[in-house]
């Protein structure tokens, strides 16, 4: 499949997924049997809602944790701080931009890129509900990131890039929004370097976060290749055979200091 076609597809699946929302239970969160049906092909043990600690999802609508179809809890490994900028790449209902609200403070800020319009629709009314101010959903593919260069602190994100049919471009495109000194902390479904991609596609769909996933290595020389530093990547769980979801962190070099020295005096 060509990226486009790859991205049409995910597209369709996640809007099935928002539109399968039961507004009238749980004050408007989602139903339990609406979620495990637009769900339906990841295991809850080791991908959604089970994954965050219940001090997070205490902090944010009901919704937007039930909506979670994440390998792992990237706010919990990115090690934000007050005031600062981050981006979440796919961002969904919101779950992830929401919690990183909280952890950057009002002085800091938050984008939710997604390319899903019912997503999106689903994100803001979480906003709403959550009253976080220091917040903005845009809508935008990872591929083409609608941020200019060097606009944020932290790149997170969760179970996402696998999904990519063009995941060098995601990775230079992190590197080039991320600020001089910025990082990231994601969680993606990552396979040991030995699977070919017929193995990983025996066990599990690209749709499903598996296919599309690349290996240790391979995900190591890309974020390398376009110019991160300090990578390294380390396995949680097991998600298949010789699958795992892993965090993944890695930095942008920071400006060098240029120090010129005058020549002395005769």
């Amino acid at each position: 499949m060509s990226t486009s076609e790859i991205q049409e597809k995910v597209r369709r699946r996640y809007a099935d997924a928002a539109t399968s929302i039961d507004p009238s239970c749980c004050d408007s969160s989602y139903s339990a049997a609406g979620a495990s049906d637009a769900f339906k092909a990841s295991d809850p043990e080791k991908f959604g809602t089970k994954l965050y600690a219940a001090g997070d999802l205490s902090e944010i609508p009901n919704g937007a944790a039930l909506a979670s179809l994440g390998c792992g809890n990237p706010t919990a490994v990115a090690e934000l701080k007050q005031g600062e900028t981050v981006l979440d790449l796919g961002s969904g209902a919101g779950i992830d931009v929401l919690l990183s609200a909280k952890r950057v403070g009002p002085d800091g800020f938050v984008y939710g890129i997604d390319m899903t319009d019912e997503m999106l629709a689903l994100a803001r009314k979480h906003q709403e509900e959550a009253g976080a101010s220091n917040v903005e959903f845009r809508k935008g593919v990872i591929e083409d990131i609608p941020l200019d260069d060097a606009t944020v602190d932290v790149v997170i994100s969760n179970c996402v890039i696998n999904l990519s049919g063009d995941k060098p471009t995601v990775l230079s495109e992190m590197f080039r929004v991320l600020k001089p000194g910025g990082r990231i902390g994601i969680t993606d479904v990552v396979s040991d370097d030995d699977l070919s991609g017929a193995d990983r596609l025996e066990r599990g769909s690209w749709l499903g976060c598996i296919a599309g996933a690349l290996s240790f290595g391979e995900f190591r020389r890309g974020l390398e290749d376009v110019g991160f530093t300090d990578v390294s990547i380390e396995p949680t769980h097991s998600v298949a055979d010789d699958m795992y979801s892993a965090i993944i962190k890695a930095s942008k070099p920071g400006y060098k200091e240029v120090i010129d020295v005058a020549p002395l005096a005769d």
